[in-house]
């Protein structure tokens, strides 16, 4: 008995093993049959072949960079400031990266000799006993000359003690102006002498900064440069532009400068000079621009970018102008 159950179960599982097999069979067969339709063409179209590489999705095209050009920023002028006379240097109240405004001194040299000569000037101009003393004698001659025609009309002088008299009254009157003559010539003499006080006093042309100093207290000087100085506000920017931009910018026209330091942000700048001649050499112009810089924020000396200025037709020049 246990022999005929175990036989039936193992027809049992013959008859399930035929089922799958037929059912993937089945599934054999219709796959190829699909994929041969799906890959068939309709009735009435045609096929073109396609490559490998033009079905395949196309790589992202990068954005081009906005065209810049190469530029210097450096000062707006740069002074080697010397003294016009010779002297030995007293005081230096000014250091390297001092900022001095104009007007400013900046070293003084011994002035000794020049200050007395101011004493003895200013005490010569402020002498006028001279010139009181030229009016007195002029009073004096005036009332003579008049007394002397009166007498001369009542017949008790001669017409030569009239002349006399007259003559008398037009010198002392030529004394008053010769004390007046010596007079404004002190006051020259005291401005001469305060002149040449004055150049014992070394001052700054302009405002700006000291960037070097040539010269120590004690010493003398005489054609030697004393200080350097820059001017820093407003900054000077160069740019050397190809013969092919030509037109393209003119004064007064404003570009965008980034200044290649960290941090820096763009800052507009005036265009102040367009070279009038191309350098045949190297095919190109300068442009120079100023640049703004309130408190001394950039330095001078860094390189920078500037905007491209695109060519419009109607700043290029005629045809045969140039």
């Amino acid at each position: 008995m246990a022999d005929t159950t175990r036989i039936h179960a193992l027809a049992r599982l013959s008859a399930r093993a035929i089922s799958i097999s037929a059912v993937l069979a089945a599934v054999a067969l219709v796959a190829p049959v699909g994929h041969a339709l799906a890959a068939a063409p309709l009735p009435g179209t045609v096929t073109l072949p396609v490559s490998p590489a033009a079905s395949a999705p196309a790589p992202a095209t990068p954005r081009s960079a906005k065209p810049t050009l190469g530029c210097l920023i450096s000062p707006e002028r740069v002074a080697d400031v010397g003294s016009p006379v010779v002297g030995v240097v007293s005081e230096i109240p000014v250091d390297n990266g001092t900022l001095v405004q104009a007007g400013q001194p900046l070293v003084v040299l011994r002035s000794d000799v020049e200050q007395a000569g101011l004493h003895a000037a200013q005490a010569r101009s402020a002498i006028e006993a001279d010139v009181y003393a030229a009016k007195a004698n002029l009073v004096l001659a005036h009332q003579r000359h008049a007394r002397a025609v009166e007498l001369l009309s009542e017949g008790f002088v001669s017409a030569q003690a009239v002349e006399q008299a007259r003559a008398e009254r037009d010198v002392a009157d030529q004394k008053l102006q010769q004390a007046r003559g010596q007079q404004e010539v002190s006051q020259q003499e005291l401005r001469v002498v305060q002149a040449q006080l004055g150049q014992r006093t070394v001052r700054s042309p302009f405002r700006g900064v000291v960037v070097e100093r040539f010269v120590n207290a004690g010493e003398r000087v005489e054609e030697k440069p004393l200080l350097r100085l820059a001017m820093l506000d407003p900054l000077r920017v160069e740019i050397v532009m190809p013969a092919g931009r030509w037109g393209s910018v003119a004064v007064n026209h404003t570009l965008s400068v980034v200044p290649e330091l960290p941090g820096a942000v763009s800052m507009p700048a005036r265009v102040t000079h367009v070279d009038k001649i191309i350098d045949a050499a190297s095919n190109t112009f300068r442009v120079r621009l100023s640049l703004p810089n309130p408190g001394n924020r950039l330095p001078a000396g860094a390189r920078c970018k500037v905007d491209e200025p695109g060519l419009s037709a109607t700043s290029l020049p005629a045809r045969g102008s140039l």
